[in-house]
């Protein structure tokens, strides 16, 4: 569908990276901007198609070690678990068998996202252990945490929570881990230098990439074509007399707001991935009344700085808003200066929460985020935000006050 066209919002409209930290860090109107994606990312002529994360990828290699560890088997292809329920069959590179340990490698298939990892070779190592149980662990091209704030162990391997379950929960379809122990170790050759396109440095993984993943599917989220996903999801609500929009940016925060609004059908929850901007717009145009806005601390960051479009390569978290925030919200000044520094605004949130300043901070975060989407659409939507906490569980503030 031709996405419609692009009215210029109060405020301006810039066509390069925000930058963090500007004049408007300390103000309760920032510019509004809406960069544009990088070429590469343009939409495509064809369908778009999915591919795995580096999560399914990991899963599938440890379950095919595990089969050859315990068993003696190669199999060609491996059925392995996906986070949220559902199976998926994947190919089995290669293996190699030594005393008491066995190695597979799953090829990594991003489908058609623009991801770095994409061919990367997913290896998994088992061996046996005497303990009971999985011990999981990052080999060569998997980054090391050294900051907080990304809700991983400082000085642990950067594989995230649902991965791990995944992998331990294939693992555990081979051996009966209360009975058997071994140890996992998940290592990506030429991860190091995949790791240099991405911004894990500058996030304080070093080393290598991140095992991520929260559904086990990469969806294109990033691309234009995403965009004009959005915008047929809005016309297709619309279309069946629905007049209020909740917009998401994943699986785990359309999650949290189905919870909030079980009043709404499922057509009214889209997730918008970056393109809010974009999902604003065709909501305006469509005659929507009212948007509800559901998210972590690092994007509703981003649009509370004016940023409609957060992609991480167009968009950083601006840390002087943060930091003035925290002064809004009572802190000292030993903490607004943490903050300043803080490595993410997820870091951020975590300073907040120490301090006894999460509700007010978070509140102060949707207000500004509120203002932000009712100015870009010149009052034509009247907005509701609620931020969420990094697992998607439960929400932690809103614009309207207090939450359930």
């Amino acid at each position: 569908m031709t996405e419609p066209p692009r009215p210029e919002p109060r405020g301006g409209h810039a066509s390069g990276p925000a930058e963090p930290d500007g004049p408007d860090a300390d103000t309760g109107r920032p510019e509004l901007r809406e960069p544009d994606l990088p070429r590469t990312m343009r939409v495509r002529k064809r369908a778009l198609r999915t591919g795995w994360t580096t999560g399914t990828c990991s899963a599938a290699a440890a379950k095919a070690a595990s089969i050859a560890l315990a068993h003696g088997d190669t199999p060609p292809l491996v059925d392995t678990p996906m986070p949220g329920g559902g199976r998926v069959e994947l190919p089995v590179e290669s293996y190699d068998l030594g005393d008491g340990r066995a190695t597979a490698v799953v090829v990594k298939d991003a489908g058609d996202d623009p991801d770095v990892t994409h061919g990367a070779h997913m290896t998994a190592t088992v061996s046996w252990r005497r303990e009971t149980g999985i011990e999981l662990d990052g080999g060569v091209g998997v980054g090391v945490v050294t900051r907080p704030g990304l809700g991983l162990e400082v000085g642990g391997p950067a594989i995230n929570p649902v991965p791990r379950a995944q992998i331990t929960q294939a693992v555990g379809e081979v051996l009966d881990l209360e009975r058997h122990g071994v140890r996992v170790i998940i290592s990506v050759p030429e991860g190091e230098r995949m790791a240099r396109k991405t911004t894990n440095a500058r996030l304080g993984i070093l080393g290598g990439i991140s095992i991520l993943g929260t559904t086990g599917v990469v969806r294109p989220f990033s691309t234009e074509s995403w965009r004009s996903s959005v915008v047929q999801a809005i016309s297709v609500m619309a279309a069946q007399g629905e007049r209020t929009l909740v917009l998401s940016t994943g699986g785990r925060t359309d999650r949290a707001a189905m919870r909030l609004r079980p009043d709404l059908p499922e057509v009214c929850f889209v997730e918008v991935g970056d393109f809010t901007g974009a999902a604003l717009r065709r909501a305006v145009e469509a005659g929507l009344s009212e948007v509800v806005f559901v998210g972590m601390a690092g994007k509703l960051a981003k649009l509370a700085a004016g940023v409609l479009m957060t992609h991480y390569t167009r968009s950083k978290v601006d840390r002087g808003l943060l930091a003035s925030i925290t002064g809004r919200a009572g802190g000292d000044e030993a903490l607004i200066g943490r903050v300043a520094e803080a490595n993410t605004a997820r870091h951020a949130y975590e300073l907040w929460e120490e301090a006894g300043l999460l509700e007010p901070a978070a509140r102060l975060v949707c207000v500004r985020v509120k203002e932000v989407l009712e100015r870009f659409t010149e009052g034509a939507l009247a907005a509701t935000v609620v931020m969420v906490d990094p697992d998607g569980h439960a929400p932690v503030a809103s614009s309207e006050g207090a939450v359930a």
